[in-house]
């Protein structure tokens, strides 16, 4: 493919990558509308992070271990679905029921950008897909690494557009989405979709 033509061709993929709903998006959603934009934005900051730390590792190949090796895939793949599991059972058996200023202490001691980052970086899926993906994209003969932080930053700024547009969306309904019934409900809406994207992680096959 001509130079052009590559990056085309990854843009639109990594497009329609990026508006699959997924962890991610319910992260971003959930945080907008119940914690506000500003600890959204860190979600999506975190998630786009561990974008480019996956980016990281296969540009030195290190994601190409996740690849071929069953033990890793399988550490890292239950350590992500364990995480999940208690992200969901957190939500499901705690949910807030409104947003008070004692809401507004516990929102400033969670860190929303490292809970993005973790997510992202304990799915091995995200690790495969780079391996898988964006080799073919890199023109033969062109350096690995640049070529490969080069891809993983269209997918980035994709993220972070995508993300910037789920948040914005929220601000219309922000009044509804913080009432204490509403409040309750997305916890606990967002805790099962933890839990199911946990147990698919857990018995996920590469």
């Amino acid at each position: 493919m001509p130079f052009l033509d590559n990056l085309l061709a990854f843009t639109f993929a990594a497009t329609l990558l990026t508006l699959t709903p997924g962890l991610d998006t319910a992260l971003v959603l959930r945080t907008a509308a119940v914690e506000g934009r500003y600890q959204a934005a860190r979600a999506a900051l975190g998630v786009n992070a561990g974008c480019l730390l996956w980016g990281a590792a296969v540009a030195l190949g290190l994601g190409a271990l996740i690849a071929v090796s069953e033990l890793a895939f399988n550490i890292l793949k239950y350590c992500g679905a364990a995480y999940l599991a208690w992200l969901g059972v957190v939500m499901l058996t705690r949910p807030r029921k409104s947003l008070t200023p004692i809401d507004g202490e516990v929102r400033a001691t969670t860190n929303w950008f490292l809970k993005g980052m973790l997510g992202n970086l304990l799915n091995p899926k995200i690790g495969i897909f780079y391996v898988s993906f964006l080799p073919q994209f890199v023109p033969q003969g062109e350096p690995m690494i640049i070529w490969t932080f080069g891809l993983v930053g269209i997918h980035v700024a994709l993220g972070l557009i995508w993300a910037g547009i789920l948040i914005s969306a929220t601000e219309p309904l922000a009044k509804v989405l913080r009432r204490p019934k509403v409040v309750t409900w997305m916890d606990r809406a967002t805790g099962l979709i933890f839990l199911v994207f946990a147990l698919r992680l857990a018995f996920s096959k590469r």
